[in-house]
């Protein structure tokens, strides 16, 4: 009997190693080499075979007919906007995100849409049973009577069912929980996740099915298994979003039919995801202190308000402390040192936090000047008008440079009726705002 040929797999991210290993060299990541079975190679040197027939040749690109993409819109608007659009025709689409964060939530209601809609679609589920899906789409009100389950952990299984029955659309819920007899390794192996992706992608393309696949993510926020899936499917999306107020975002990552960094804003209800837009990071309505700043920001080609909140307090310590939720902590110190520098405030001396509401993370350089405003805010207990935004990037020499798509900004804070823009586009104007520049860190002191 031959021998098997096995290597060592990396869990994290995939690399290959021929010999155990405690720590993987690639990642730096501790026990996570597992041992894969692969087929023994051939000895022979030679690999071409004069009796294979190929199943395709190549053809001249000009003489291929260009077809229009077709998009079926889902009906919920976030959603196709992050898709570009809609939902194409044959298409994979990556689903990830960290447990209890919606995924399977908002799967099964855009299942159940497209099942009014005369789809045929069919819920593949390797963690639940069919009561329990039934529970949780009668508590999101979904009501799809042709929709079909089948819960099983085999590839064989969905193969067939695929192969009985033509479907429009095909949901794997989640990918991390179904094997294949073709490889000799446990569930949610790499090999495993790798070779039913590669094989749920050539069934996409072949039959011109539509396959939605949800993957759960590691402790580092990679969808486990790894950058594999990316490269394999169509589109990549992410949830992310704060548990504690519910707000959920959909960032588009890639996108082969569509614009990448797009986000879609939803709030988690007992009815599932419902479209929050901007509001779930903007109150009017909150009660107006010191140290909280209104800034518009980008997310793709998206503009909306978020509102930034500062609280500089005297410290009791040696060292005192910087803390930013949701915004980078080594340029809010950058920003600290040019205020200090340039403006002349005192923050040595005091403990800084920095909290960007709704949950939401930002790593645009235009919240520089917002993030300065509220931290002077703060720091001279002076509250800013909700009238007021601000947009800008700081320099190290205290200077505001001009930010990118200014009408769009415009266009976000006349919703919801800032006046007055703090910015340094000296060119633009508006009919909607008043537009102040702002030259450097000083002007901003002297408002």
């Amino acid at each position: 009997m031959a021998k098997l040929k096995t290597t060592y797999v990396c869990q994290n991210c995939g690399a290959v190693q021929s010999k155990w290993m405690g720590k993987c060299p690639e990642c730096n990541q501790w026990n996570s080499l597992v041992e894969e079975v692969i087929e023994k190679q051939s000895s022979s040197k030679s690999s071409y075979n004069q009796n294979y027939i190929p199943k395709n040749t190549p053809v001249i690109l000009s003489n291929v007919a260009g077809i229009e993409t077709h998009r079926f819109e889902t009906g919920i608007k976030e959603l196709d906007q992050v898709l570009g659009g809609g939902i194409v025709k044959g298409s994979v689409v990556l689903i990830g995100g960290e447990p209890g964060i919606g995924k399977s939530t908002v799967i099964l209601q855009v299942a159940g849409i497209l099942n009014k809609k005369n789809k045929k679609v069919l819920y593949v589920s390797g963690e639940e049973s069919p009561s329990q899906i039934r529970m949780r789409a009668d508590r999101l009100n979904v009501t799809a009577d042709n929709l079909e389950l089948l819960t099983t952990t085999s590839f064989e299984d969905v193969l067939s069912a695929t192969a009985i029955k033509q479907y429009d659309y095909l949901i794997i819920d989640s990918i991390q929980t179904i094997t294949s007899e073709e490889i000799i390794s446990g569930g949610g192996a790499v090999g495993q996740i790798r070779h039913v992706t590669y094989r749920l992608v050539e069934l996409a393309k072949s039959t011109g099915l539509t396959v939605f696949i949800i993957g759960q993510v590691t402790k580092d926020g990679n969808i486990a298994g790894p950058k594999v899936l990316e490269h394999l499917v169509d589109t990549v999306l992410y949830f992310e979003g704060d548990y504690s107020r519910g707000v959920r975002i959909i960032r588009s990552v890639k996108n082969r039919f569509g614009s990448t960094d797009e986000v879609g804003i939803f709030e988690m209800s007992q009815s599932g995801l419902i479209e929050a837009g901007d509001r779930a990071f903007f109150d009017k309505d909150s009660s107006q202190a010191s140290g909280k700043v209104i800034c518009p920001v980008l997310e793709g080609t998206r503009p909306f308000l978020i509102e930034i909140q500062a609280l500089v307090a005297p410290t009791f310590f040696q060292y005192p402390k910087r803390n930013a939720t949701g915004y980078d902590n080594n340029r809010l110190a950058m920003l600290i040192a040019i205020l200090e520098k340039k403006g002349g405030l005192n923050l040595s001396g005091a403990d800084v936090y920095l909290n960007i509401a709704g949950g939401i993370k930002i790593n645009e350089p235009s919240a520089d000047l917002a993030v300065c405003a509220a931290l002077i805010s703060s720091f001279k207990d002076k509250p800013v008008p909700y009238t007021m935004a601000f947009a800008g990037e700081v320099g190290l020499t205290g200077e505001i440079r001009s930010v990118s798509n200014i009408q769009g900004r415009i266009n976000e804070c006349s919703k919801f009726g800032v006046e007055t823009l703090y910015t340094n586009n000296k060119h633009e104007k508006s009919k909607n705002i008043k537009l102040v520049n702002v030259k450097n860190i000083n002007d901003l002191l002297k408002l």
